[in-house]
């Protein structure tokens, strides 16, 4: 097996806000969703200061509608690329007392992804009103809570998970890993571009 350089992370790529990485390096394209998590983060913070001044304004919807698709969506594809293809993955490289550490660690991290996805579906609801024209507010503390959790989040991912998968996995394992990623967002084509003319 050859070893991989653990995957670059937003830290590695000063000035960029999302390294442009495709399926054939998954561990990179999930070091980079994570940039893309925060980024959406931010814009969620700034939402609730901007309801806080200006109310629902257009600006405000157009936020809080580009917020609510990327968790309902990319969001959800990273916690299942995580959780049906990564862990597994890790758990079956692991032998013995190994494999407990990798089983803890890998149900330590989903247990995290349902709480995120509890703290998200409280937050989606205020921002559909907001979507919508509504003067709804997003009470601080629940974004502050959300935000922080997911920043927790990635730091263990980023400092745990990602390293020892980009040392333990093999490129075959990696490729299929990558594949499957590929195929939960109908992207089939062997350059990673989705098929825009069905045959």
């Amino acid at each position: 097996m050859r070893e991989r350089s653990a995957p670059a992370t937003l830290l590695d790529l000063p000035g960029h806000s999302a390294p442009a990485v495709g399926f054939e390096v998954p561990l990179e394209m999930l070091a980079a969703c994570h940039g893309r998590v925060q980024a959406q983060c931010a814009t969620l913070r700034r939402l609730a200061a901007h309801l806080a001044g200006q109310g629902a304004d257009r600006q405000a919807q157009d936020a809080a509608a580009a917020v609510m698709r990327y968790f309902d969506t990319s969001a959800v594809h990273h916690h299942a690329d995580e959780e049906l293809d990564l862990f597994p993955a890790l758990i079956e490289s692991m032998a013995g007392s190994d494999a407990v550490c990798v089983r803890e660690l890998t149900a330590s991290l989903a247990a995290e992804h349902r709480e995120l996805e509890r703290r998200w579906r409280a937050l989606r609801r205020r921002l559909e009103q907001v979507a919508g024209g509504d003067t709804a507010t997003l009470p601080d503390d629940e974004v502050h809570d959300f935000i922080a959790l997911y920043e927790r989040h990635i730091a263990r991912e980023e400092a745990e998970l990602l390293p020892m998968a980009g040392r333990l996995l093999c490129d075959a394992e990696l490729d299929r890993i990558g594949q499957s990623m590929r195929g939960r967002r109908g992207a089939f084509e062997p350059a990673g571009l989705p098929n825009s003319f069905p045959a």
